[in-house]
C-alpha cells in the first residue's frame, strides 16, 4: 500500500509504498476514508534527532476515518464495512484515568510504549490503518468521515479545553480565541454552541479572520503589538474570562497573559513553544493556567454528535495521497484555511 512517511530526521515526508497491514488478536484493519493533517506533525518533524522519540521511518497522521476491511482474532461489537473515527490518544486501558474514558492522560502509556497513530504507531495518512483495540473506533454513521475527521483532534482538542471553562462563560462575559486556524476556528463555534459569551478572535492575517467571522466570532482584532490593548477595550478594561491561545508561541502567551481577567482562565493548546510565568499579581490574581492534551473517548462522541446535529463544520481542503507532501508544505506556509483532509482511497 502507499503511505506517507517521516523517514530522516530534517526531511521532508515522502509517499512510499509499504506492506499491507494485517489486523493481530483484538486489533481492527480500517481502509482510510480521510486522515486530517495536523500542525503538530510539523512540530514533530522539526524536533532535532537528539531528542526525537519514535523509530523512523513514522507513516504520519494522528485523525483518521476509515471503513472497518477486517477484524482481528476476538474483535466483537463493530461489522465488516463499518465507517468510523478512530479515537486517537491511545492508552492502555486498566489505569484509572483510562477506566474514566480519559486514554489522553493514561498514566501507564509512556512506561508500556503506547503511542497514538502518526505519533509513534502507524498513522492513518496511508490506504490502510491498524488499530490497536475497537473501543478507539467511533461509529460515524451518517456523518461524512471528510467533513469530520478533523473532529478527532481539532474538533476534540477545543472542546476538551473549552468544557473546563463553561461555567465561568455566563451572559455578559467574554471569551478571547487566539489564532482561527485548523482548532481555533472549531473552538469558536464550539463557544457559540456552547454558551453566550462574546467570542473575541486574534489571528495575524485578514483571510483567517474573515474565516473567523463567517463561523461566528463577534469580534476580531488583528494579532500585533497593539492586539491586547484592543482587547481590554473591547472588555470594558476587565479583560476576558477565558483566554484560548492556539498558537502557543511566545508572542501570544504574553498576549493571553494581557488579555484574561481577574479570576480567569488562560488555556494553552498550541504548541508553539512559549510559556506563560505564574506568580503574585502577575497574571491577574486567581487566574488559572492550563495546558490539556487532546480530550477523552466521551468527549468524542459529545463533539460528534454536536457535528450531527449541525452546531459545527470544520472547514476542509482535500488532497489525494500523492498530493499530501504538498498538503504538508502549505500548512507550513500558512496557506491552508481550516483544516486539510487527506483522501488515501479517493
Amino acid at each position: 500500500m502507499k503511505a506517507l512517511q517521516y523517514r530522516a530526521i530534517g526531511q521532508a515526508p515522502e509517499v512510499v509504498t509499504v506492506p499491507d497491514p494485517e489486523p493481530g488478536p483484538g486489533q481492527v484493519l480500517l481502509k482510510v476514508t480521510a486522515a486530517g493533517v495536523c500542525h503538530s506533525d510539523i512540530a514533530v518533524m522539526s524536533w532535532p534527532g537528539e531528542n526525537f522519540p519514535y523509530p523512523l521511518p513514522l507513516t504520519l497522521g494522528h485523525e483518521g476515518a476509515g471503513t472497518v476491511a477486517a477484524l482481528g482474532a476476538g474483535v466483537t461489537g463493530i461489522s465488516l464495512g463499518e465507517s468510523v473515527a478512530v479515537y486517537g490518544p491511545w492508552g492502555c486501558g486498566n489505569c484509572v484515568k483510562c477506566a474514566q474514558g480519559k486514554e489522553n492522560y493514561c498514566l501507564r502509556a509512556a512506561g508500556l510504549g503506547i503511542h497514538p497513530p502518526g505519533l509513534g504507531a502507524p498513522g492513518a495518512i496511508a490506504e490502510y490503518l491498524v488499530v490497536d483495540a475497537a473501543r478507539h473506533l467511533v461509529p460515524l454513521g451518517d456523518l461524512d468521515p471528510v467533513a469530520s475527521v478533523p473532529l478527532t483532534d481539532a474538533g476534540l482538542t477545543p472542546y476538551h479545553a473549552i468544557k473546563r471553562s463553561l461555567p465561568k462563560l455566563v451572559p455578559g462575559t467574554s471569551a478571547v480565541v487566539i489564532g482561527s486556524g485548523g482548532l481555533g476556528h472549531v473552538a469558536i463555534q464550539l463557544l457559540r454552541a456552547l454558551t453566550a459569551t462574546r467570542v473575541i478572535v486574534l489571528d495575524v492575517s485578514e483571510e483567517k479572520l474573515e474565516l473567523a467571522r463567517r463561523v461566528g466570532a463577534h469580534e476580531t482584532v488583528l494579532s500585533d503589538a497593539g492586539a491586547a490593548e484592543k482587547v481590554r477595550a473591547l472588555t470594558g478594561g476587565l479583560g476576558a474570562e477565558a483566554v484560548f491561545d492556539f498558537v502557543g508561541a511566545p508572542p501570544t502567551t504574553a498576549t493571553a497573559a494581557a488579555v484574561v481577567a481577574v479570576e480567569g482562565d488562560v488555556t494553552l493548546v498550541g504548541i508553539g513553544g512559549g510559556t506563560l510565568p505564574v506568580g503574585f499579581g502577575s497574571p491577574p490574581f486567581e487566574v488559572s493556567v492550563t495546558a490539556p492534551y487532546w480530550g477523552s473517548r466521551s468527549e468524542l462522541i459529545e463533539v460528534l454528535d454536536l457535528a450531527r446535529e449541525g452546531f459545527v463544520e470544520v472547514h476542509v481542503e482535500t488532497y489525494g495521497l500523492d498530493d499530501a507532501p504538498l498538503a504538508y508544505e502549505r500548512l507550513h506556509a500558512g496557506k491552508v484555511n481550516g483544516r486539510a483532509v487527506i483522501l488515501p482511497n479517493g
